[in-house]
């Protein structure tokens, strides 16, 4: 096969695969999570099946152990969540009100405020819209929650996203064999370097990332919620959950505690520099003690290729988008750095031979 036939091939390949995405993506979200779970959890059985248990057995206590702590979670955090953050949309034209209030006159110093905007009227219109934009996430909260769609898709992923987790998670060895003698033989030792390459990345990023959000989720939460902060423990999760985005986590997080906490606790210094504190100590704990040691650092995931993928995976196919976007990513990075190397030592940069090169390095 030439050059231009595999070019022509693999493109027809890609294709086809953008088409599957557009075409289904509205039914594969159980089952991205489903692989994304078995893709997590695969090293710990292989490490209970080099003890000596069954694959089987072991994929079954794996699965089993992890549906219990997510329904403990879904059973003892959801409501709480949800009652928080029901309580922060009812709250916010109180927030919007109590800091126009407070900021008003350090506007005033420096600003000559119409009189227009520091009437009665003013405070009418801008509450007006406050309250309308807090009935509308209400509205779309009561829609998401309680649509029958919605509903369809929650008893998708409850039975078939475990189903699936299952069935790859006992066969992952055996699927990735196959897939193995499927490789081209003139390439196969490339492809697997670069299948290696790429596995390095997720598992660093995917794996080591996934358990830094979940860590500092419980770090922020918790302490936010010991401080008294209204609505900490919503804050402090979604904070944790969303720092898989480059320091979008934190400064989203740090600017709705301290706004919270600002309007809660005024005048009260020390206790408004607490909740500032937790999140600097947070960062420290996040990039000199999780990051390192959990995610490593030669994933070579630059920040702004991370957030890149997730806003361009979102934007072209929702929350599956989403989830696919680092894989992507990942694949996409190791493909270029390949693909750069590869153009570095071609004619094409004006790279000498290979053997120009020997006899360079003999001499």
């Amino acid at each position: 096969m030439t050059l231009k036939q595999q070019m022509k091939f693999w493109v027809i390949a890609l294709v086809a695969f953008v088409l599957f995405l557009v075409l289904l993506s509205d039914i594969l979200l159980p089952f991205v999570l489903g692989m994304a779970v078995a893709y997590f959890l695969d090293p710990v059985a292989d490490r209970m099946e080099a003890a000596g248990i069954n694959r089987t057995t072991a994929t079954a206590i794996i699965i089993g152990l992890f549906l219990v702590l997510v329904i403990l979670a879904v059973i003892l955090l959801v409501p709480v969540i949800i009652d928080q953050f029901v309580g922060l949309l009812n709250n916010l034209p109180g927030y919007y009100q109590s800091l126009h209030d407070f900021l008003l006159p350090f506007i005033d110093r420096f600003v000559d405020i119409p009189a227009l905007q520091q009437s009665a009227e003013f405070k009418q219109t801008v509450g007006q819209y406050v309250g309308e934009a807090v009935k509308s996430l209400g509205s779309i909260s009561k829609n998401i929650v309680g649509g029958g769609l919605a509903l369809v898709n929650m008893v998708m992923l409850l039975v078939i996203s475990p189903v699936v987790a299952f069935y790859l998670l006992r066969d992952w060895d055996h699927i990735v064999a196959r897939i193995d003698s499927w490789l081209p033989k003139k390439n196969a030792g490339q492809v697997r370097m670069l299948a290696k390459h790429i596995d390095d990345v997720l598992a660093g990023f995917v794996r080591g990332q996934s358990t830094v959000c979940l860590l500092l989720a419980a770090y922020y939460g918790i302490a936010l919620m010991v401080i008294g902060l209204e609505f900490g423990l919503v804050i402090g999760i979604v904070t944790g959950l969303i720092s898989f985005i480059p320091f979008v986590g934190a400064i989203i997080g740090f600017i709705a505690s301290v706004g919270v906490a600002t309007i809660q606790f005024w005048p009260d210094f020390i206790i408004i520099g607490i909740v500032g504190g937790i999140f600097v100590v947070g960062q420290i704990l996040e990039g000199y003690v999780l990051v390192p040691n959990l995610v490593g650092e030669k994933v070579g995931l630059h920040p702004v290729w991370v957030m890149f993928g997730l806003l361009a995976g979102g934007s072209l196919f929702g929350f599956v988008g989403v989830l696919i976007a680092v894989p992507m990513a990942a694949v996409i990075g190791v493909l270029s750095r390949f693909a750069i190397d590869q153009y570095l030592q071609s004619p094409l940069y004006g790279a000498p031979p290979p053997e120009d090169q020997e006899r360079l390095l003999e001499d």
